[in-house]
């Protein structure tokens, strides 16, 4: 009988760590659908204050116009020629949301309205020009 209980203290139990690692995969995927990605233009512009001023909740498309008259989208600079084409392939990919236009106070107006136009030319209506809150 000795032995039987030494065979028994020399097996070691084993832990199963499959549901565990499931758990761990479950909420991974959980996080990454649900996480909130967050698209910014590419350069900080300073834009108007407008009293008036609303948060816009669905902007999925920014556009920086810089005051030395640069576009930029997602990070890159681009061509105003080339814009038309972009936005409209951003905004296939998310039909549901608005395009901001963040333009610098200083930048020249022709530009803001250059990109505006070539944003309505991609069949798009749902055009925001952003603005912080406050009195000018």
């Amino acid at each position: 009988m000795a032995t039987r209980r030494h065979q028994q203290a020399d097996q070691e139990t084993e832990l199963d760590l499959t549901p565990m690692l499931d758990v761990v995969f479950i909420m991974l995927i959980f996080f990454i659908v649900t996480t909130s990605f967050v698209k910014e233009s590419g350069i900080a512009v300073n834009t108007p204050k407008a009293d008036t001023a609303q948060r816009q909740e669905s902007a999925n498309i920014l556009i920086a116009i810089h005051e030395s008259g640069d576009i930029w989208i997602d990070g890159r600079p681009i061509d105003v020629r080339a814009l038309k084409a972009k936005v409209a392939r951003m905004h296939a990919e998310s039909p549901q949301g608005t395009v901001v236009v963040q333009s610098d106070e200083r930048a020249d107006t022709g530009i803001l309205v250059k990109v505006m136009d070539q944003i309505r030319l991609a069949d798009i209506d749902q055009i925001a020009i952003a603005a912080r809150p406050g009195a000018q």
